[in-house]
């Protein structure tokens, strides 16, 4: 079958550079396109690995809050005297219940129908914010997708309403997330697995377009990375975007607030450590939707297929392990110093100016092809030369100014300084909300040695002298 569905020797696509390059349309060979077309052992047993243990692995994070106060260590050392099994410690923890499934269907319903039924408006009067239809990047197969951007709105609309029922309607109570908390975990699994079955299925059978499909003829390595590039049903639902920025991102919000009306009810106050981690995340979130055209060009949506990886993802991982700080705080309530919440504060928002001051000075560079200005003057780059899989010559520019000659990637740095602001929030009491600093860091420097090994095999010499000019990755003078 993948050889029936291989995509032809090159596609034509518009190129997007992690490192600043400017935008071009190329040709490029299709095996480099999106995820590897081999599996080699390694990879796929890490990928049976997670398979396996992912969803535990969030289990035993949101547990050991319910049943141990978020010691990580305490299960371990119980289980290895004797004193709790894995029976037990199951037997413990809420079990699915139909008032959590009917809370989760609603909640991915509404989503639908603010996704697929409600244009964006807001475009209209919010300066700078693009937001309505738009274009998405060339796939393999030679397609550009459009996309109805209206997350921000989708976004503001849900929480108007979370406002009026916390302060008029009372239709349910501010902590109903966090009171079924567990039950939904394994409403969001059923959900992740679902969907991540139904795209899987749906890529052999009745695929958007079967030229934007890569198969590895490993069956576990197809379900997890996925097969389809963009799985649709119809014109406008788009998988990866919805997955991608709905469900999980647009509650990432509302489960810290519910965190902190649950704070309220248990002590009768909340902490400043509470309020930093729903202030600093909610800038995220927002800066999400805010730039949800721009993610268009991502890596996400530009190179990964939609699988398990971000369908599950989606679903289940990000909502629980990104929102640990909050939980963690439920059930260790944390007053700072004000000396602490300053720093965590200044951390957080100089971490949030590196991480977007560096991406919008790579987008302006790649809108005007290098013609513009970066601190105050002209920007300095990096011409590069490279073939393309018909023999073709091409040339891209890579920056070496501003905030992209201090470092090749400094908008991860700053990335990377905000999450460590969302855990030291929280004090010095546990590792359990250390977990995502943790993570962020394995998942970013993962991808810049990836970006830096397909850009290396893009430009050859030419790469050499642009790491030369910029020497570093993330930490100027380190590494």
């Amino acid at each position: 079958m993948s050889s029936a569905v291989a995509m032809e020797a090159t596609r034509r696509r518009q190129r997007l550079s992690s490192n600043g390059g400017a935008s071009e349309t190329t040709e490029e060979p299709a095996g480099q396109w999106g995820r590897a077309w081999e599996v080699d052992w390694f990879s796929l047993s890490a990928v049976i690995l997670l398979l396996c243990t992912a969803p535990f692995l969030v289990f035993f994070f949101v547990m050991v809050c319910d049943q141990y106060q978020c010691s990580v260590s305490q299960p371990l050392v119980e289980l290895y005297s004797g004193e709790a099994t894995l029976r037990s410690i199951w037997d413990k923890a809420p079990s699915f219940t139909w008032t959590a499934a009917q809370i989760y269907t609603v909640w991915v319903s509404f989503q639908v129908v603010l996704y697929m039924c409600v244009p964006d408006v807001t475009h209209k009067f919010l300066p700078g914010y693009a937001g309505g239809v738009q274009d998405g990047a060339r796939t393999p197969a030679g397609l550009i997708n459009k996309y109805e951007i209206n997350g921000l709105q989708s976004w503001l609309i849900t929480h108007a309403l979370w406002y009026a029922n916390a302060q008029y309607f009372h239709w349910f109570s501010p902590t109903i997330i966090f009171d079924n908390w567990i039950p939904l975990l394994w409403c969001t699994n059923i959900l992740g697995y679902a969907v991540s079955t139904f795209a899987f299925v749906k890529a052999y059978l009745f695929p958007t377009n079967a030229e934007d499909c890569k198969f590895t003829g490993n069956v576990f390595y197809n379900y997890m990375m996925g097969i389809e590039f963009n799985p649709r049903i119809g014109k406008w639902f788009d998988f990866k975007l919805f997955f991608n920025g709905r469900p999980g991102i647009v509650a990432w919000t509302l489960i810290n607030l519910s965190y902190a009306a649950k704070q309220q009810e248990l002590y009768g106050y909340v902490t400043n450590s509470m309020i930093l981690v729903n202030v600093l995340q909610a800038i995220y979130v927002l800066d999400f939707f805010w730039n949800e055209a721009w993610y268009l060009k991502t890596i996400d949506i530009c190179h990964d297929h939609f699988g398990w990886y971000l369908g599950w993802g989606d679903c289940v991982w990000l909502p629980f392990l990104y929102t640990l700080q909050g939980l963690y705080l439920v059930y260790n309530p944390v007053q700072l110093s004000t000396a602490h919440a300053a720093a965590v504060l200044l951390l957080g928002l100089v971490g949030y100016y590196v991480f977007r001051s560096t991406n919008h000075q790579k987008d302006l560079f790649r809108r005007t092809e290098g013609k513009c200005s970066i601190w105050g003057k002209k920007p300095t780059f990096i011409e590069c030369a490279y073939r393309s899989g018909d023999g073709g010559l091409h040339h891209s520019k890579l920056m070496t100014s501003g905030f992209w000659g201090v470092a090749r990637h400094l908008n991860y740095t700053g990335d990377l300084m905000g999450s460590l602001a969302y855990c030291a929030a929280c004090g010095f009491g546990h590792i359990h909300p250390y977990f995502y600093i943790v993570y962020m860091t394995i998942l970013l420097v993962h991808r810049c040695v990836r970006d830096e090994h397909r850009c290396s095999s893009k430009y050859g010499k030419d790469w050499k002298r642009y790491t030369d000019a910029v020497p570093y990755r993330l930490l100027p003078g380190i590494f």
